[in-house]
C-alpha cells in the first residue's frame, strides 16, 4: 500500500533536510500550515501542491497518490450521447479514476447515497430537473464532491457559481477544458494527476 500524501510530504522534507519552518518559508506559509498538511488535519490546494513538489523536487503524481483509492467520477446528463462521447474524454484524462454516466438525475443521487463522488460533471437542463438542484443534493450527500457543470448556455454561469461548484464548462466536453478545471477543484483529488501541473513540475 502507497503512503498517503502526509506520510510523504513528511519523508520528503526530511530527505531535504527541511525543517516544517524551513519548507514554509520556501512557501510562503505559516509553519502551521506545513504542519497541518503532514497531520493530515488539512489539505494544501492544488496550486500549492504544485510549489510543494517543486520546492520537495519530486513529480507531483508521488504527492497526489493516496494508498489504493480509486477516483470515483460521475457525469450526468439526460442525452445519452453526451454520455457516451463524455466518458472517454474524461477517463483519457483521468485514467485511473471510476467513471459513471447517468440520464436521470435520481439515479445519480441515490448513488451519491451510496458511495463517495469526488467528481461529478453536471447537465445543467434536464427535462424537469435542474443540474443547480441536483448539485445540492450532490453536496449534501458529501460536502467535499467537486461539481463542474456542463452546459451549452453561458447565461447560467452566474447561477451555478451561486451552488457552490467547483467549476462551468461550456459544452462539447473537451480534455483540454477537463485539465483546466482539474486545476482549480475546490477540493485537490487525490490520486487525480492533472497533466498539465505534472509537465510544470518534470
Amino acid at each position: 500500500m502507497k503512503n498517503s500524501l502526509p506520510q510523504i510530504l513528511k519523508q520528503k522534507r526530511k530527505e531535504m533536510g527541511l525543517t516544517q519552518e524551513m519548507l514554509a518559508q520556501k512557501l510562503f506559509v505559516s509553519k502551521s500550515a506545513v504542519s497541518y498538511w503532514e497531520k493530515g488535519t488539512r489539505m494544501p490546494d492544488a496550486e500549492m501542491m504544485v510549489k510543494i513538489a517543486k520546492c520537495l523536487d519530486v513529480d507531483i503524481s508521488v504527492l497526489m497518490s493516496d494508498g489504493n483509492e480509486i477516483p470515483n467520477v460521475i457525469i450526468v446528463d439526460d442525452e445519452k450521447i453526451i454520455l457516451n462521447g463524455g466518458i472517454p474524454i474524461i477517463k483519457s484524462v483521468i485514467p485511473n479514476a471510476e467513471v459513471t454516466g447517468f440520464t436521470k438525475p435520481s439515479d445519480a443521487v441515490q448513488y451519491a447515497k451510496n458511495n463517495k463522488v469526488d467528481l461529478a460533471f453536471l447537465d445543467i437542463e434536464m427535462g424537469m430537473t435542474s443540474g443547480l438542484d441536483v448539485c445540492k443534493d450532490l453536496l449534501e450527500c458529501n460536502p467535499k464532491t467537486n461539481v463542474i457543470y456542463l452546459t451549452a448556455y453561458s447565461e447560467y454561469s452566474l447561477d451555478a457559481w451561486k451552488t457552490g461548484a467547483s467549476g462551468f464548462m461550456l459544452k462539447p466536453l473537451t480534455a483540454d477544458g477537463i485539465r483546466e478545471e482539474l486545476s482549480r477543484l475546490r477540493y485537490p483529488i487525490w490520486g487525480i494527476v492533472e497533466q498539465k501541473q505534472g509537465e510544470m513540475v518534470g
